[in-house]
């Protein structure tokens, strides 16, 4: 049985819809992110996205819920069609994230809500099946999809509404702050002068359905690896077993994949774990690059996001995403890195996410 995205609702740092969003990645568009200073106590600066900054978002009761609401918005008309072929009883909602109103509700705990963005769309929507939130860390936005993907197969859904959302929670700065993994600069993922990340938020929606135009979501794999709270496993075992999960679940060698979509952080630690998991798995004639410099890491919608773009890469047909981010230390990265501008044609993708915990996702899309 296929199971297909079929249609998008987008909002990050590379803009607002489908058609800026295609525009920005394709070219390697880094200008979404910008310094952005005084978000940590020490008043450090920080790179973000600057597209959420000053406009409608800051007057929104709920960061978070003004995102869900603008990738809503762009869904109008698909969400029309789908009413007109699916009863709303039978459609549920499944979104990642890890900082679900944490911003608005920080000084009364009780009221921090991981739920709202699903019960949002629920409410907007009008819908009556089940719905909930994944929430584990950064590996969240994939495993509502693998979630998603479930509700489907067992019949207790028809349609089901997801992907991630997370926004900018001066808590979160605070705790990566801390932990000194935010680089100053611009993140610089395969590089051999990385020194962190750089913090994003976005929302990004599909309508997942069985059957149908769009792109099928092919397969997944997920493991635990439970290594360090925060820190990778040094050898990646974790995320080589949710690449080689996915490939099976899919049905797909190694060498069936036309291109990797890196997890990518731009860390020492997560670049060198993920490079060599992804070489013992592929070799290095595979295709690879982080999307995290155009976007920034978007946390618990990470997994949804980057899923977006593949999705941009099989239907628009535009090439791969490319990577962005300075020279590549081919010591690290071996492999094929796609620049700008770049048309290889893809048919099959793979995407990678990796959370704190060690709670590891990969999927599969296909054209």
């Amino acid at each position: 049985m296929n199971f297909v995205l079929t249609d998008l609702g987008i909002v990050s740092a590379l803009g607002r819809g489908v058609a800026e969003t295609e525009r920005r990645l394709f070219a390697g568009d880094t200008s979404g992110m910008k310094p952005i200073g005084g978000l940590t106590e020490g008043g450090s600066t920080m790179f973000g996205p600057a597209l959420l900054s000053g406009d409608e978002f800051a007057a929104a009761p709920t960061r978070i819920g003004a995102l869900v609401g603008e990738a809503l918005r762009q869904l109008a008309a698909p969400f029309d069609r789908l009413f007109g072929e699916v009863p709303r009883e039978k459609i549920g909602a499944v979104i990642g994230t890890s900082n679900s109103t944490m911003e608005e509700f920080t000084d009364n705990p009780d009221r921090i809500d991981m739920a709202y963005p699903a019960e949002l769309v629920k409410r907007k929507l009008g819908l009556g099946g089940p719905a909930w939130s994944v929430s584990t860390a950064c590996s969240s936005g994939a495993k509502a999809l693998a979630a998603a993907r479930r509700l489907l197969e067992t019949g207790v859904c028809d349609a089901v509404i997801t992907g991630g959302a997370d926004a900018r929670t001066r808590i979160v700065v605070e705790g990566f702050n801390s932990l000194e993994s935010l680089s100053p600069r611009l993140t610089r993922p395969l590089c051999a002068d990385r020194d962190g990340i750089n913090l994003g938020e976005c929302a990004a929606l599909f309508i997942m359905r069985r059957g149908g135009e769009g792109v099928r979501f092919a397969g997944v794999g997920e493991s635990s690896d439970a290594h360090h709270l925060t820190a990778p496993d040094p050898r990646g075992a974790g995320a080589e077993a949710a690449m080689r999960l996915a490939l099976a679940d899919a049905g797909i060698e190694p060498g069936g994949i036309d291109y990797i979509n890196l997890h990518g952080t731009g860390t020492v630690y997560n670049d060198a774990m993920e490079c060599a998991a992804v070489r013992r798995v592929f070799g290095d004639g595979t295709p690879c690059s982080s999307t995290k410099p155009m976007t920034g890491h978007c946390l618990g919608a990470a997994g949804a996001v980057e899923a977006a773009l593949c999705w941009l890469a099989l239907v628009r047909r535009r090439g791969m995403p490319p990577h962005c981010a300075g020279p590549v230390d081919a010591e690290l990265a071996p492999f094929p890195v796609p620049a700008p501008g770049d048309t290889a044609e893809v048919r099959i993708v793979l995407s990678n996410s990796f959370a704190f915990g060690g709670s590891n996702a990969s999927i599969v899309l296909a054209r």
